[in-house]
């Protein structure tokens, strides 16, 4: 059971922690008042709701996100093999940070979006 992202990067193969912790810092530095936690035994990141999740698996790594990404990254995500609510990144193969800044950055946005309008509601 891990409790902190620092515990699960240190419990993976020493092989894959560097790209977990770019991938990690990828994710602090472009939302810096997101708030790190762990969920479903995986790294997460909470702003206004749930941004992201990462892990690592048998032969890749993975982000989680909310499935409306696939939808607005669509050209961006041809070439990354992907399911409803996770994109794999390849071992083989440098992170995308850029790719994972950008959406990050949509998901923080969207999220601040819909906590504002929900906070708008209920001043109505």
């Amino acid at each position: 059971q891990f409790t902190t992202i620092d515990e699960y990067i240190s419990f993976q193969p020493e092989e894959h922690q560097p790209k977990l912790e770019l991938i990690r810092q990828t994710i602090r530095s472009t939302a810096p008042d997101a708030v790190e936690a762990i969920s479903y035994q995986m790294p997460a990141f909470k702003y206004h709701g749930m941004l992201c999740y990462f892990a690592v698996f048998k032969d890749h790594f993975s982000l989680f996100v909310n499935p409306k990404i696939k939808d607005a990254f669509s050209n961006e995500l041809q070439g990354f093999t992907s399911t409803k609510s996770a994109i794999h990144f390849s071992f083989k193969k440098e992170i995308p940070v850029k790719l994972i800044e950008d959406i990050i950055r949509f998901t923080a946005i969207s999220n601040l979006e819909k906590a504002e309008a929900k906070k708008s509601k209920r001043k109505k």
